[in-house]
């Protein structure tokens, strides 16, 4: 019985992994504004949880007007993510913001090091020198594009930081609200924050044709429904070392998925670089000995796309 749940647990995983990796392609595809693709795949996901929620009469465990705050607070830093991210596809390669949105991990363990004041170990540092030096790599992989990338590459570190802080207050919040409570509230509150990023920035939310309505569905259903989904059972029956491992090769399917269908490259030096961030993060991603600082342990082993 015990194997049969970890082969359902590492498909699972293995179909969030393959589902995620889509996110850059179906961005692509759906041929509107960043903002608004993020928005669509929040609306969509949130449409269809809460029917879900409703259903199976999920508790509201621990759901105070407190919790209900800091929850809508952690949707709006993924509502950053998500945004920031799709608009940095649609101006750099798919796998550069692919790869630099996977240190957000590090972001987590900076974050958690200034909330308990414990110095993170020595594994911390290494891991963390080690992505920086694959970004900078990625960054100025290709001297050709490197000025007319560089804004959307900042794009994506920064909703790394934003990715970072959603788990930052999220995480807090698991053990006392329950988990599709919780998914269904954040993505809600994301999709209004993406609204209102719209409508103050002037962003128009019409989609021009039933391909893209196709691509944005995608996003919401396949990417952002299925993908978590499967992430989500996954982390409660296997190892993080083990989902960390498998859920790294995200960055470099999308990366495949770019070259097989918008024939993207990506330079040696940018391949390189993309090698160095998936090795600091799994650096970061790895159990400590006892009686070493466990930040790292806190730090989910997910980049967002």
């Amino acid at each position: 019985m015990q194997a049969e749940r970890r082969l359902a647990a590492l498909g699972a995983l293995a179909g969030g992994v393959l589902a995620i990796s889509w996110s850059a392609i179906f961005v692509r595809w759906a041929k509107v504004p960043g903002v608004t693709s993020a928005f669509y795949r929040m609306l969509i996901a949130a449409i269809v949880l809460w029917p879900i929620l409703l259903f199976f009469g999920r508790s509201r465990r621990g759901l105070t007007r407190r919790t209900f705050w800091v929850t809508a607070a952690g949707g709006v830093f993924f509502a950053g993510d998500v945004g920031l991210w799709n608009v940095a596809v649609m101006h750099t390669s798919a796998g550069n913001a692919t790869f630099l949105s996977n240190i957000a991990p590090l972001f987590v363990g900076l974050f958690t090091w200034i909330l308990t004041r414990k110095l993170p170990s020595v594994r911390f540092w290494t891991a963390l020198l080690v992505s920086l030096a694959g970004s900078c790599l990625i960054v100025t992989g290709d001297l050709r594009h490197a000025l007319s990338r560089s804004h959307a590459d900042g794009l994506a570190v920064l909703a790394a930081v934003c990715f970072a802080l959603f788990l930052v207050i999220t995480g807090r919040l698991r053990e006392r609200i329950d988990t599709a409570m919780l998914l269904a509230l954040s993505t809600t509150a994301s999709a209004v924050t993406l609204l209102i990023w719209a409508a103050g920035a002037h962003i128009s939310l019409a989609v021009p044709e039933i391909g893209s309505w196709w691509a944005l569905l995608g996003l919401g259903l396949v990417c952002q429904v299925g993908g978590y989904f499967g992430l989500t059972y996954a982390l409660g029956h296997l190892p993080v070392t083990v989902s960390s491992i498998l859920w790294l090769t995200i960055a470099p399917l999308t990366a495949a998925f770019a070259w097989m269908i918008f024939g993207e490259r990506m330079t040696p030096m940018e391949i390189t670089g993309g090698l160095l961030v998936l090795a600091g993060v799994w650096i970061v991603g790895r159990r400590e000995k006892a009686g070493v600082p466990q930040i790292e342990q806190a730090i989910p082993p997910v980049a967002q796309v």
